[in-house]
């Protein structure tokens, strides 16, 4: 029986490897052919780096919402200041005028 040996990739290859399959005309498996890798091993990176590319869009997005929501509370809680005054002011010449 033959053991099989399995190769450490840099982070700098499987980017460029991923980047390359992504963006190439070409089949991927052709392009794992090229790069001698296994096309499963290549599938597995772009299915990684696409997940992380969603994943950080979703952060993103979450601290967009969420600064969204303290600037809309911020002007709420001004804008119940303004119609709390302007009952006041209403009332205060609504008195006035009788």
């Amino acid at each position: 029986m033959s053991e099989k040996k399995s190769k450490n990739y840099t982070a700098e290859f499987k980017e460029s490897a991923v980047k390359l399959a992504v963006e190439s005309d070409q089949p991927v498996a052709k392009t794992a052919r090229e790069l001698e890798v296994n096309v499963n091993t290549l599938h597995t990176w772009i299915d990684k780096y696409h997940r992380s590319k969603q994943g950080n869009k979703a952060a993103k997005n979450e601290e967009h919402l969420y600064d969204e929501v303290k600037r809309l509370r911020k002007e709420n809680a001004r804008l119940k200041e303004e119609r709390a005054i302007l009952k006041k002011a209403a009332a205060f010449f609504a008195k006035e005028h009788h």
